[in-house]
């Protein structure tokens, strides 16, 4: 591989409230996953971001999470299939009025917290995320965890599936996250998060908390903007793949 594509979740505050420097990072990252107002973020939110991310020349996605504003999107709800559809169509539909707005559009879709995880082993909500693409734009690549139910289900679909990498999150023997309520979830020390993102780019594997080493084929790595330190952060992977790899949007 002789690209990278580096993303981060933006645009995830809400009314009064920010949540990480969304600015700072979008001088950074080459792919804002723009929380779409279920999860996290509202119309001015979503609009500055858009706007912000088009001058700067970042793809946008559409972050899509469960109706859960109280919870960040990181409680699991069960939803009939054709519900949470619907609920993922409307995300998308919102998001692309701003980023028309901008003059922009919507490159690509990731699930959010709680959806993502889930989508990642249970075909329903898979199932969901899939149908809701194909009403949009069969067009529209979905980014999600390599080798996840939700990925065989796009790629089945024929959509285009894009393995995305955690770099300051811990890992699981099979290849799934560490539950954000597990002492391993998170890598803290920046170094080892740097030297994580270079092995995925660069390796296409990732170290899982118990010492296994796991194939990780993945064309986009994520940085969170909501942790502390996170600009620096960012900052430090995008100049560590820099030395490696063409840094670039994969939408």
């Amino acid at each position: 591989m002789t690209s990278i594509d580096l993303n981060a979740d933006l645009g995830e505050g809400f009314g009064a409230w920010r949540l990480g420097d969304d600015d700072a990072l979008l001088d950074v990252v080459t792919s804002a996953n723009v929380a779409c107002g279920f999860h996290a973020g509202d119309p001015a939110t979503m609009h500055r971001v858009c706007r912000t991310a088009a001058d700067k020349n970042v793809a946008v996605g559409a972050q899509v999470g469960y109706r859960d504003l109280a919870g960040f999107g990181r409680r699991r709800i069960d939803y009939a299939r054709t519900e949470l559809r619907d609920d993922i169509l409307y995300q998308i539909g919102a998001l692309a009025a701003f980023c028309r707005a901008a003059g922009n559009h919507v490159r690509y879709l990731k699930p959010h917290g709680a959806l993502y995880n889930t989508a990642a082993v249970d075909p329903l909500q898979a199932g969901a995320v899939v149908d809701a693409v194909l009403a949009w734009d069969s067009a529209l690549p979905v980014l999600c965890q390599p080798g996840s139910v939700l990925a065989v289900a796009a790629a089945e679909a024929g959509l285009t599936v894009v393995g995305e990498g955690f770099a300051d999150r811990g890992y699981l023997p099979d290849g799934r996250l560490v539950p954000r309520s597990a002492p391993d979830a998170l890598v803290h020390e920046p170094a080892d998060v740097v030297d994580r993102a270079v092995r995925m780019a660069v390796s296409s594997e990732v170290v899982a908390a118990d010492g296994t080493v796991v194939a990780l084929p993945v064309r986009s790595i994520c940085v969170h903007g909501d942790t502390p330190g996170a600009v620096e952060l960012a900052r430090a992977v995008r100049a560590g793949l820099d030395s490696h790899l063409s840094v670039r949007a994969f939408a």
